[in-house]
Parts: C-alpha cells; sequence; structure tokens
C-alpha cells in the first residue's frame, strides 16, 4: 500500500510504479506475453516522465514558444522558437517511445502487433507532466494513419519516412488544422479553397486555432473549387512544411495565440497563399477531385483518435491532481491533525479516487474497443474532460491558498485543464455525436451487447450492485427509445443527460468487471468497494441524499482505497451492501 506521507511531491517519482490501478488495467486487458515485454518499459518510461519531463513542464509554462516573423534582412520566415526545456522533452518523449516509433518497431521485431492500449498508457504518464506536450507530439501518429491510407504514392513513401523516423532529429511531426474564424463545429462553413495545379493543389485561405503550428507535415481542410456547398463539399489535403523544391510553403503565420493554459504547444492564426498540398483520397475520392461527399469522413478517422488522445489528456490531468493532493494531505497539518485525517478530507480524496479509476476504465475501453470506437470515444471524451477540470479545481482547494499561486502546480493543472473540454468538440457536439452514433443499429447492438456481457459475467459476490445496473440498463433503453421519437429540438435538450447517463453505465460496468477480475485473481475486494461507492453516487438515489447513512466506508477504509492495499470480502460487505 503506497504511504504518500513518504513523499514531498510527485515529481521524482516514478508514476508507473506508483499507480497500482494503471497496471492492473493492463495486466487485466492485454495477453501475458505482451504485458511481460510491456511493463518494464512503462517502468522505465515512468521514471522518465515523473522525474525530468515534469521538472521541465514549469520551466516550459513559464517560457512559451514564440514567433519570429521576419529574419534580420526583412524576409518573412515564421520560425517558431522553443525553449531548449521543450525541445530536450520532446527529443526526450521520441526517443522513449511515447511519440517515436522504438516501441512499435520493437514490437514488429517480436512479431507481435503493437497493443494500443500500450499507446494509450504512455500518453497517459505524459499527460501528467504537460497535456500541451502531448499535443504537441501526439498529432504525429494521427497524421501518419491518414497518409498512409489516402496519400498520393509518391508523396507518401517520403513523408511516413520521416514521420516514422527512428532518430529525433531526421523525423517529422504532425499537426491538424480544421478550425476557422467563423468557428470549429460547423465544419460546413470552412472558405479555404483549394485549387488542383497538376499533381498537387493549392491552397488559399485561412484557420484560427492551429496547434503545433510550426509541424512538418499539416493535414487540413479545404473546398475543391466546384465542390458542393457544406460538409459534404470539404475535403482532406496534405501540407509539408516545405515546397518539393526546397523552398518555404506558403503557411504565413499572423501570431501565436496568447493562451490560458497548454503553453508549451505553440497555437497559432494561420494564412494559406498557394500553400502547395495533396489530396487526402482513397482512388475514387481521388478520380473525383475530392468532390465524392466523403471527405469529412476520411478526416473524422483523425479526429475520433485525436479526440481520444483529448480523453487520456483529461485523465492525466485527474490523476496528477488525486497525486499531488494525497501528498499534500498526508503532509499538512491542520487542527493539530494531518489533513489526512479529516473526515471530509477523506470523502474529497476518495472521492477523486473513485472517479479516477472510473473514468481510467472507460478511457482505456476506448482504447481496446474496434467496433463502437465512435460511440466509447466521445464518451470518454466527454467524461475525461470535464472531470478533469473538476478534479484539478478540488485539488487547487485542496492546497488552499499554495494552490492558487504558480510556485505549486495546481495552477496550471487547472488552466491546461479547460482546454480539453473545447479541444476536438465541445462537450455540446460531442453530446450530438453520442446520439448520432447510437442512430447506427450496429453501433447500439454493440454497446449493448458489451454491458449486457457485464451483468450475465458479474460474480454473485456483486450481485445487488448487478441488480442496480440492470435496472438503469433498462430505464437507458426506454430513454433512447424516447429520444428516437421525439421532436429534434427536444431531443438535443436532452442529449448531455443522455450522454452522461450513458458514460455512467459504461464506467459501472467496467467498474463491476474489473471487481471481479481482482476478486477471482488475488482475493482483494478493493475495486468491489469502489464499484460500489460509484454505482451509489451515479445509480442510486438515497433518501433524504444519505445525510442519515451509517455507512464508515469512507471513513474506516479510506487507506486502502486511496492508497491501493488490500481489502477484504468482510470489510467490504458493508460497503456494497444497498441497505
Amino acid at each position: 500500500m503506497i504511504d504518500y506521507s513518504r513523499f514531498q511531491s510527485a515529481v521524482g517519482l516514478n508514476w508507473y510504479e506508483i499507480d497500482a490501478n494503471l497496471r492492473n488495467l493492463l495486466l487485466h486487458r492485454l495477453e501475458p506475453e505482451d504485458f511481460e515485454w510491456c511493463d518494464p518499459e512503462l517502468a522505465r518510461i515512468g521514471a522518465l516522465v515523473g522525474g525530468p519531463i515534469a521538472e521541465r513542464a514549469e520551466i516550459t509554462d513559464k517560457n512559451p514558444p514564440r514567433l519570429v516573423k521576419f529574419d534580420r534582412w526583412g524576409e518573412e520566415v515564421d520560425a517558431v522558437v522553443h525553449h531548449p526545456a521543450a525541445v530536450a522533452t520532446k527529443r526526450d518523449a521520441w526517443t522513449a517511445g511515447i511519440s517515436g516509433p522504438r516501441l512499435r518497431l520493437e514490437a514488429a521485431r517480436r512479431g507481435r502487433r503493437y497493443p494500443e492500449l500500450v499507446g494509450a498508457g504512455l500518453n497517459y504518464l505524459l499527460a501528467q507532466a504537460d497535456i500541451g506536450m502531448l499535443c504537441a507530439v501526439g498529432m504525429t501518429s494521427g497524421v501518419i494513419g491518414l497518409v498512409k491510407r489516402y496519400g498520393p504514392p509518391g508523396v507518401r513513401d517520403e513523408a511516413l519516412a520521416r514521420l516514422t523516423a527512428e532518430e529525433f532529429d531526421q523525423a517529422w511531426d504532425g499537426a491538424m488544422f480544421m478550425t476557422e474564424r467563423s468557428g470549429g463545429s460547423d465544419l460546413g462553413t470552412l472558405a479555404t479553397t483549394a485549387r488542383a495545379a497538376g499533381d498537387h493543389w493549392l491552397l488559399n485561405g485561412s484557420k484560427w486555432f492551429c496547434s503545433n503550428v510550426d509541424a512538418a507535415a499539416i493535414v487540413t481542410l479545404a473546398r475543391p473549387e466546384g465542390a458542393a456547398q457544406g460538409i459534404k463539399g470539404v475535403a482532406p489535403f496534405l501540407v509539408l512544411a516545405r515546397r518539393r523544391d526546397g523552398r518555404r510553403n506558403g503557411i504565413s503565420i499572423r501570431r501565436l495565440k496568447d493562451k490560458l493554459g497548454t503553453r508549451s504547444v505553440p497555437t497559432a492564426e494561420v494564412d494559406f497563399v498557394d500553400a502547395e498540398a495533396y489530396l487526402l483520397a482513397d482512388s475514387g475520392g481521388a478520380a473525383q477531385g475530392g468532390r465524392d461527399g466523403r471527405g469529412i469522413n476520411r478526416m473524422m478517422e483523425m479526429v475520433n483518435s485525436s479526440r481520444h488522445g483529448v480523453a487520456v489528456m483529461g485523465l492525466g490531468v485527474m490523476r496528477r491532481a488525486f497525486v499531488e493532493s494525497a501528498i499534500f494531505a498526508a503532509q499538512r497539518t491542520a487542527f493539530g491533525r494531518r489533513l489526512w485525517e479529516l473526515p471530509m478530507m477523506r470523502e474529497t480524496l476518495v472521492g477523486m479516487a473513485v472517479e479516477l479509476e472510473a473514468t481510467a476504465a472507460l478511457v482505456f475501453e476506448a482504447a481496446q474497443s474496434e467496433a463502437d470506437s465512435r460511440l466509447l470515444t466521445a464518451l470518454a471524451k466527454l467524461r475525461a474532460t470535464r472531470r478533469g477540470v473538476e478534479t484539478a479545481s478540488q485539488a487547487l482547494e485542496v492546497h488552499g491558498g499554495n494552490g492558487y499561486i504558480e510556485d505549486w502546480p495546481l495552477a496550471r493543472l487547472l488552466r491546461d485543464a479547460q482546454a480539453n473540454p473545447v479541444w476536438e468538440g465541445t462537450e455540446n457536439i460531442i453530446c450530438l455525436d453520442v446520439l448520432r452514433a447510437l442512430r447506427s443499429e450496429k453501433v447500439m447492438q454493440s454497446a449493448l451487447a458489451r454491458l449486457h456481457g457485464v451483468l450475465e459475467a458479474a460474480v454473485p459476490e456483486l450481485g445487488g450492485l448487478r441488480a442496480v445496473l440492470a435496472r438503469s440498463l433498462e430505464e437507458a433503453v426506454e430513454a433512447l427509445g424516447f429520444l428516437a421519437g421525439c421532436e429534434r429540438d427536444l431531443a438535443e435538450l436532452r442529449a448531455r443527460g443522455f450522454a452522461n447517463y450513458l458514460a455512467d453505465l459504461f464506467e459501472a460496468a467496467l467498474l463491476l468487471e474489473e471487481a471481479a477480475w481482482e476478486l477471482e485473481r488475488s482475493g482483494n475486494a478493493r475495486k468491489a468497494v469502489v464499484a460500489a461507492l460509484f454505482i451509489k453516487r451515479r445509480l442510486v438515489v438515497p433518501a433524504g441524499r444519505g445525510i442519515a447513512s451509517a455507512d464508515r466506508t469512507l471513513l474506516d477504509l479510506f487507506e486502502p482505497l486511496v492508497g491501493y492495499g488490500e481489502v477484504t470480502w468482510a470489510q467490504a460487505r458493508r460497503a456494497i451492501s444497498l441497505t
């Protein structure tokens, strides 16, 4: 069991070795051979992220990138200059395999497929240090996927060689520019145009929020000449920082944004001026010059991947906020006792741990799922990003006045967390996407099958919790039927409530699944208590809001819940009871 009183700060610790929940998630979900391989790798990277990378994050936040618009001869250069700490972190992330191809290549040499769960775990560790840096290095994989599937052959080979280069100094990183001044949610209004020019295209227009603006390979949206108006008329293009003749491409940076947070990644306003670009399309789309009406579908492949990355960022914020709070509460004294010992502080810390583990279950389920990834990614993004803001705010309050000043990491954590509900679709857009996804019979049946599968596999000891979940699932299905038949404006009004309800159901089900696995594997009932606390909080309406309850779980099982210790079934039985 972790004794937080031994630590002064989260910085300097091995963030994998102190995260029993992450290790158990991977142990539960991975093939034994894959876990045996990745466990020491994650331990090595956990030390790197918790040590040098976490230390540099504070330096980078106070020394953000700056734009050098012109050189001394007055020539436009648009050079983004990074602090050496930021460059060192990018190099470390690439070399270690967080963003670079090292671990994927190693898995291939072993004759194994690289587990996406491992990639999610690596990103989760990096997000605890700096979500801006994860944004900066994390978009490359999405660019690789689109270029690999849809890039023109000649350009594809050269771009992939650089995007997957083993050496950092030879590598290209990627970015995605979508938002225009008119807004980011309604992509059908974009005004950037694309004109065919032989074997390439020329883009003209402006983009309003361009993160990782100095990336070497950019995926963006534009409307080919002659294409339809609205969202069906847009198509994705690859824009490289350099033209084929070696000159700077037509990418002009107006200015870098002065942002609330995520300062380690440069975000800018950009003008495309006859920027050399390459259409990303299959053979049918290429034959129609990108006017096949499927361009947005191709772009959404990267958006879905990027959305999951943002969900991981929110989860990373939650984890860092929890660890910093647990350490502070174990060290700080008030009224003659450590904060750790005060009942309401125990309630706060156990609540953080329960929400963290529920959200982690959903985020890692979305990383592994293929059949209903669009739905699960949307739910994970909705839940993790909102909980990230809430948990960071709680952590700041735990630290009191110390949390509000920049000497401690909490202020930066809260500033950074606020970006996540906006990135890759606001909460409203995500909730509407949940409804759209469920209009597909295949997606709906897959989601229901996953939930029913957990109910059928629940161990007898968890029968009461299973019954609550089964009843809630029936009510959710009824609600979905109502939404399918009511007026559109009313359905949209209820979309947020329904999406959050569905997220609760998935999180409760996944916690029950983990609890059953832990009970059968080791006899430890800790996760069963976590599942019970979550289900009581989210799916049960107690009389008098539970104020008159004699349940002492948060007080009596505080240390094993927060410190990932052992809980016997005898200890857990009362916590799990619904009476």
